[in-house]
């Protein structure tokens, strides 16, 4: 039972890792493309915009965490390295911003929807091949969603923290970046401590699950219709 076990961990690491390592240099490299754009070439010039998912991983957030915490509580979190951004260099910093921000959230968007459109190919793939081509693609899609709705949590320092502050006035914006500080606090009580003291009392308290679970569905659902299923 033991080995049947691994085996089945191993298989489901196999299935989940390559959409993870896929999902996460997208999004980074999809920052560091779109600062180029915007006149920011701090990315570029450190080799941050590239689809190598080395340049992007850090070895605890990307390797280490999610490991650990696949294999023991079947809950996957993780982060990269985050790509440096310089908006003195921006053409229209508030502009800019918001774009630099998307782009990351925008590619994991795009990510699920051509995950979405090769399941028709895999369907049509050889046996041996099609049942892990679909379950990866499958993973594919949700991984990708909750990335992106992750990411758009208006938290600093998630990219729909830098939308927020980059959209807010000024006096408001500086006041809403002190926060940031707090922010990896923040995170770790509504991805790991609420649930768990939840958990413990007998009380639904995943405020995080209470929002990424409607909107995933929702998201999953229209990229699935959008993809023909």
């Amino acid at each position: 039972m033991q080995g049947f076990d691994i085996q089945q961990i191993m298989l489901t690491l196999s299935v989940v890792a390559l959409p993870v390592l896929i999902a996460i240099t997208f999004h980074e490299a999809a920052h560091g493309f779109v600062a180029k754009q915007c006149g920011d070439n701090t990315a570029y010039q450190q080799g941050r915009v590239t689809f190598n998912p080395l340049k992007h991983i850090d070895p605890i957030g990307t390797v280490l965490l999610p490991i650990l915490l696949f294999t023991t509580t079947g809950f996957l979190f993780g982060y990269a390295k985050p790509v440096p951004i310089n908006p003195r260099y921006f053409r229209n910093i508030r502009r800019d911003m918001v774009l630099v921000a998307a782009a990351g959230p925008g590619s994991n968007l795009i990510l699920a929807f051509i995950s979405a459109l090769l399941i028709h190919v895999a369907k049509l793939s050889p046996e041996w091949f099609s049942e892990w081509a679909l379950q990866a693609l499958s993973a594919s899609i949700l991984i990708n969603i909750v990335l992106a709705i992750f990411n758009m949590l208006p938290l600093l320092p998630l990219d729909g923290g830098r939308i927020l502050s980059a959209v807010l006035p000024r006096h408001l914006a500086i006041a809403y970046q002190r926060t940031e500080r707090y922010g990896m606090l923040v995170l770790i009580g509504l991805v790991f401590l609420l649930p768990f003291l939840g958990r413990q009392i007998g009380v639904d308290i995943d405020i995080l699950g209470w929002i990424l679970g409607p909107l995933t569905d929702y998201v999953r659902s229209l990229i699935g219709h959008l993809a023909g299923f």
